[in-house]
């Protein structure tokens, strides 16, 4: 009987986290597309355009990343107080999550504006860099509202009402595109921009979705009793600092890993520019992948800190395995893509029938192997942080993410690499090692401290 009633929980919580999972990971993939049509558009303007643009994108949307991950707490403390009943406290802190965004945002925004000199200084040519500025100085205008916009995706998932953000995060990259192709070039009477365009065209995109995110708070009727704006003119000190104290460490972890993959990129430059090619081909296939967990992980945050919230020690630890359960099984579904047609994959990007591509098209299949290995490792590690956050536990993994980073990954993966000369494939299968050791001991974390939980 109670294994029976323990597979009735585990299915129903199945249900549970697909419910909320499928949506955000499609959301996260159409937010990938925005990136992929970014590239895509600026390569049609020359290729000095394309190599200066990815320069000012890879710039933004790091800073994006970090400081998303930062706000991705509101998320954990709503599904808290949502489980726990505890109406008034969400609506503070969605917007105490907004006053978070946007003091993250100033900061950033400066960075970004004046970023000519630090890339200057980071060895990039200075006709690229003056480039990327234009681009940098038009998109920057975005950036208050794509954070404001990650917070309220956060909260109304947290609300269990997942759905709407996908729907607003795929009209928004249809409208990115639209806009792309209008400033670029000119377009309706518009003046021709350039890769200024595209920036302005993202910047257009963060504040429409922004808005349609606000209005549909305001008119879901779901959402209409928790009067999420209510407080807005409101600054609560003590709420304000248990977010950034929660959310900090999750900070700093997005910035090691992300500090990892750059670093790695530098070594596979290097190693040659065939070796760096394979490199990028194998790293964009496995970021697009790697977009479903990330989902899943907001899911499995959500899940877990609204079992919290209702005092359901069981049912937390049930949602945490559940979630890592379903990215094992799709990341070991892309496993087996990467590992039985990597030829396939490694033709939508290059001709493969090209015999100056051959160096490059041997060693992105060698790559894709190795990415075949990681994927796993890479679903669970992200996927245990994400159960980890919905404990408000963020500092130890931070410092396991720290070791397993860049005292496993990148260590081993430089005396494979480099010392071993076995070139990309051993500076892939340090990341793999590094991946190995955080899956395996943020899954140990969360089960220590779950259980710790009555």
């Amino acid at each position: 009987m109670n294994r029976a009633l323990i597979k009735s929980d585990i299915l129903s919580e199945a249900k549970a986290c697909l419910h909320l999972a499928i949506p955000l990971a499609a959301a996260q993939l159409a937010q990938a597309a925005t990136n992929f049509f970014d590239t895509l558009m600026m390569g049609w303007l020359g290729t000095e355009t394309l190599a200066a643009g990815a320069l000012g994108a890879i710039s933004f949307s790091t800073f994006l990343l970090i400081t998303t991950g930062i706000i991705s707490v509101v998320g954990a403390l709503v599904a808290v107080a949502f489980g726990s009943g505890e109406i008034d406290r969400v609506s503070h802190l969605a917007c105490q999550g907004l006053w978070l965004s946007t003091a993250l945002s100033i900061p950033v925004m400066i960075l970004l504006w004046y970023s000519g000199p630090i890339l200057m200084l980071m060895g990039q040519e200075p006709s690229n860099v003056i480039l990327a500025e234009t681009y940098l100085r038009s998109i920057v205008w975005g950036f208050p509202a794509a954070m404001g916009f990650a917070v309220l995706k956060n909260v109304v998932s947290a609300l269990n009402q997942p759905h709407s953000v996908t729907i607003i995060t795929v009209s928004g990259v249809l409208l990115n595109v639209v806009g792309n192709y209008v400033l670029m070039f000119g377009k309706f009477g518009f003046p021709a921009l350039g890769l200024a365009g595209i920036g302005w065209a993202s910047t257009i995109s963060f504040w429409v979705t922004f808005a349609a995110a606000v209005g549909f708070i305001f008119i879901n009727h779901k959402l209409k009793s928790y009067q999420l704006f209510r407080p807005l003119l409101k600054f609560d000190a003590k709420l304000f600092r248990e977010l950034v104290r929660t959310g900090w460490p999750i900070g700093i972890l997005f910035t090691v890993e992300t500090g990892l993959f750059a670093v790695t990129a530098l070594l596979m430059g290097y190693l040659g520019t065939a070796t760096l090619a394979a490199h990028q081909i194998a790293l964009q296939t496995s970021v697009i992948t790697f977009m479903v967990p990330v989902g899943i992980s907001y899911a499995t945050t959500i899940r877990v800190g609204q079992m919290i919230g209702r005092n359901d020690a069981e049912g937390a630890r049930i949602s945490g395995y559940v979630g890592i359960g379903i990215g094992v099984c799709f990341m070991s579904c892309t496993a087996l893509i990467f590992w039985t047609i990597p030829d396939k994959i490694v033709a939508m990007y290059i001709d493969t029938n090209n015999l100056e591509n051959l160096s490059v098209v041997k060693t992105a299949i060698s790559l894709l192997g190795v990415a075949a290995m990681f994927q796993i490792f890479d679903g669970m590690q992200v996927i245990a942080a994400g159960a980890l956050r919905g404990l408000k536990d963020t500092k130890v993994p931070m410092l396991i993410g720290f070791f397993s980073y860049w005292c496993v990954g990148l260590f081993s993966g430089y005396i494979l690499g480099i010392q071993l000369h076995w070139g990309g494939v051993g500076l892939w299968l340090g990341l793999v090692l590094g991946l190995a050791f955080a899956s395996i001991t943020l899954t140990w974390r969360f089960t220590v401290v779950s259980m710790r939980i009555k």
